[in-house]
């Protein structure tokens, strides 16, 4: 695990997987990007071709960057198509069941016993998904926030059985060739960052569910009281409303605390399909751009 990482695959096509991707084919670094099938592939291509051209325009950076990070992506519905990564970061739907076994197959897959496994997962216990492999050593967690070109954290979590190697492997991955901040974490379900924020952002739904202010008073008293940059109900459209509520479950099971518990209403949003910003409507409605 000494040498340095250059080529990565990133399962999962969606806001976090294709900004992972994004990040990584800007670094330099020979990045797959593997879908669930060709669709779904193309639109992650899509959706990252889009990502740097704004770039361009907004002049965070020049065409000769963004062209030759393009050639720096494969976009693959086939899992065998990452045997050769010295790193993959995983991606996929807060799903423990789905992640689980895209653990078990990955690390028949990925041969190299030195290749490190990691996971974006924002609330899940990370040894959970190493223990779904025959090399717990070479798995960590690689949290990054949304979205991942912007933002410029990453929490490195380690479990029980992660090696040194490893963890330090990861850490100068997200340092020294992404430029990004690094905190460490406990495996304990939502981390760090996920355990302070999610009651918050909890807190704020059940003022709404319970008629003591709508989303724009809320969202405005935070912003313009606290100098928050963005106001709860916001921030949640933006993370997303099943991930909010998926992460919360999460807390709520490790901790049995009523503050992680996902509120109802936050329930029947996402069983109504209103997710927030990626579905155009969540506490607000958003228009196309």
């Amino acid at each position: 695990m000494t040498a340095r990482i250059e080529r990565v695959g990133v399962v999962g096509g969606g806001q976090m997987g294709t900004g992972i991707a994004e990040v990584c084919a800007r670094a330099g670094l020979d990045t797959v990007v593997c879908e669930v099938d060709r669709a779904a592939a193309e639109s992650a291509r899509e959706k990252i071709t889009a990502s740097l051209e704004r770039a361009v325009r907004r002049g965070r950076s020049d065409r000769s960057d963004t062209d030759a990070a393009l050639t720096r992506l494969t976009f693959t519905d086939d899992l065998d198509n990452l045997r050769d990564r010295q790193l993959v970061v995983e991606a996929v739907s807060e799903n423990p069941e789905v992640k689980t076994e895209l653990f078990e197959v990955l690390d028949k897959i990925v041969g190299d016993p030195d290749a490190i496994l990691a996971t974006n997962t924002s609330s899940l216990p990370v040894i959970r998904l190493a223990m779904a492999t025959g090399n717990a050593e070479r798995v960590v967690g690689l949290h990054f926030f949304n979205p991942v070109p912007v933002m410029p954290l990453v929490e490195v979590v380690e479990t029980l059985h992660t090696a040194p190697e490893t963890l330090t492997a990861a850490r100068e991955f997200a340092t020294g060739v992404l430029g990004k901040h690094v905190i460490h974490a406990q495996d304990r379900a939502g981390f760090l960052v996920n355990t302070l924020l999610v009651p918050y952002l909890l807190s704020a739904v059940r003022m709404t569910e319970s008629g003591f202010a709508g989303p724009e008073d809320i969202d405005e008293g935070m912003q313009r009281g606290c100098a928050h940059p963005m106001g709860p109900l916001k921030l949640a459209d933006l993370i997303g409303l099943d991930t909010v509520a998926a992460i919360a479950e999460s807390l709520y099971q490790e901790f049995r605390e009523p503050l992680y518990s996902p509120p109802p209403l936050l329930k029947r949003m996402v069983e109504a399909g209103l997710l927030g910003r990626k579905t155009g409507r969540g506490f607000y409605e958003y228009g196309e751009d």
